[in-house]
């Protein structure tokens, strides 16, 4: 993979090539830490449970960009891994919550403990001014994130609320 460096400019164009860039090199650190016995897929449920915890299957699909069905499946894949747990919904008898189970909750904390080991081997090479400067502007781009999954999470709330069974 070639490294392009850029000239640091607030254009979301420039910042965002350079946040795929690093995105790209993250993903080839974060290849050395093995999400086995996860998928990717099943990584990003995961994920998505324990920020959304007791989400429902429809609006887990409709997050994941999915079908219910083949998130079903992923699901059923997770609960025999023991990852997740399923709940009746104590509202409707029909709905199923999805939570994340103490397994689940244990292999993403030390899935995390590996990625930032690698990690740690790439921000020791950097320069302390450097290491503040990333620090502070991902601070920002993290609570930038959240806050617009949250926003689409709640939309797909409201939208799945209007839908009939």
């Amino acid at each position: 993979m070639t490294v392009t460096f850029f000239h640091p400019r607030p254009e979301p164009d420039e910042v965002a090539r350079v946040t795929s860039t690093a995105a790209e090199l993250l993903e080839v650190l974060w290849g050395r830490a093995s999400t086995a016995p996860a998928s990717a897929s099943q990584l990003r449920v995961l994920l998505v449970l324990e920020h959304q915890e007791g989400i429902n299957l429809r609006t887990l699909a409709d997050f994941l960009g999915s079908t219910p069905p083949s998130t079903s499946r992923l699901c059923d894949r997770l609960l025999a891994a023991g990852f997740v747990e399923r709940e009746v919904s104590a509202a409707d008898r029909r709905e199923i919550r999805l939570y994340l189970s103490t397994r689940g909750r244990a292999f993403l904390a030390d899935l995390r403990a590996r990625r930032e080991q690698a990690l740690r081997a790439v921000l020791e090479q950097m320069a302390p001014a450097g290491r503040s400067a990333l620090l502070t502007g991902l601070e920002a781009f993290c609570v930038a994130a959240a806050a617009q999954i949250h926003d689409a999470a709640d939309a797909s709330d409201n939208a799945s609320d209007s839908r009939t069974a």
